[in-house]
């Protein structure tokens, strides 16, 4: 009977244990955090000036990777569909209308490009879907906010995911912000945009995550005060009964 009642013992504060340091772990994962928040915050903005190829940087198969924020991409393939992208918010902040095409890189997937602003639609008549077009740009994230109704000629947001029911390539995650556009003729003129990047890949604030540091590791010692807790308790209710 007393060995049962060591192995419960023993049972229970291998679990207070775990339950512990899993809380204070999670309290340093968040200090870590705050640590790489303030980091990015203040270090300097340094652009990438090397033009990668789209495969170098991501592929269809899987989400667009922190990492390839921002970067210049070239890609050349055609354009297979357009569609209007309303009340877009440029770098500048200025508000308009853009254009958004569907460009085919290779036989089997697409990535949604932004051309320029929708006024300017008309500018290359000569572009049709046999047009071969090479382009660079940099490329983003896809969006997640919506910002007018999607239509089957309208996209209510950047995100490709919009397109899996219409289209059966794969599509890659992320958008291309084209700075230049060209064909056998020569360079495309048009107005471009300039899109704003995501300030940060670390989600909250710098004091948000400190907050969650106090509270894992104020959990973490009420974990193991419970049981000393329960224990007295205990004892005061034996005193009592005798």
């Amino acid at each position: 009977m007393k060995r049962t009642g060591k192995i419960k013992r023993l049972t229970q504060a291998v679990a207070v244990l775990a339950l512990a340091a899993i809380c204070v772990g999670l309290g340093f994962w968040q200090l870590a955090r705050a640590r790489d928040l303030s980091a990015m915050q203040k270090s300097p903005i340094v652009h990438d000036q090397q033009i990668y190829s789209l495969a170098e940087l991501t592929s269809p198969e899987g989400s667009l990777p922190v990492a390839a924020y921002g970067k210049t991409v070239e890609a050349t393939g055609h354009y297979i569909a357009n569609f209007k992208a309303p009340n877009q918010i440029a770098a500048d902040g200025s508000i308009a209308d853009w254009e958004i095409a569907l460009m085919q890189v290779d036989t089997a997937s697409a990535i949604l490009v932004v051309r320029g602003l929708w006024k300017d639609r008309f500018v290359s008549p000569e572009i049709v879907m046999a047009t071969n077009v090479g382009i660079t740009g940099a490329i983003h994230p896809s969006q997640f906010e919506d910002r007018a109704a999607n239509t089957p000629s309208q996209l209510s947001r950047l995100d490709s995911s919009l397109l899996t029911s219409i289209t059966g390539f794969q599509l890659y995650d992320g958008f291309i912000a084209e700075n230049s556009e060209s064909t056998r003729n020569g360079e495309i003129k048009r107005t471009r945009v300039e899109v704003a990047m995501p300030k940060s890949g670390i989600p909250g604030y710098y004091w948000q995550h400190i907050s969650y540091v106090v509270v894992w590791w104020f959990m973490a010692a009420l974990v193991i005060w419970a049981p000393f807790y329960k224990r007295r308790e205990d004892g005061d209710e034996h005193q009592q009964a005798s």
